[in-house]
């Protein structure tokens, strides 16, 4: 069975984004920082604006970390 380039770049952003989800960070800086480098690497990955990922990725992983504190340790 043939895995297609798209589907494979689909599994990689999602094993990059769950591990940078992983490291949350200890600061709301560092939540962010986290984030927005996750988003860069996933808006690459999927040829999407590195910029938008940025914000968004900090977005949400601060988002995340503020709601479920225990979890970003």
């Amino acid at each position: 069975m043939r895995i297609q380039l798209g589907r494979a770049k689909t599994v990689l952003l999602a094993v990059a984004a769950s591990a940078g989800l992983a490291a949350c960070g200890q600061t709301l800086g560092e939540q962010a920082l986290v984030g927005g480098a996750t988003g860069i690497g996933a808006a690459a990955v999927t040829g999407g604006n590195v910029g938008t990922g940025a914000l968004v990725g900090a977005g949400a992983n601060v988002a995340y970390c503020q709601t479920n504190p225990g979890a970003c340790n």
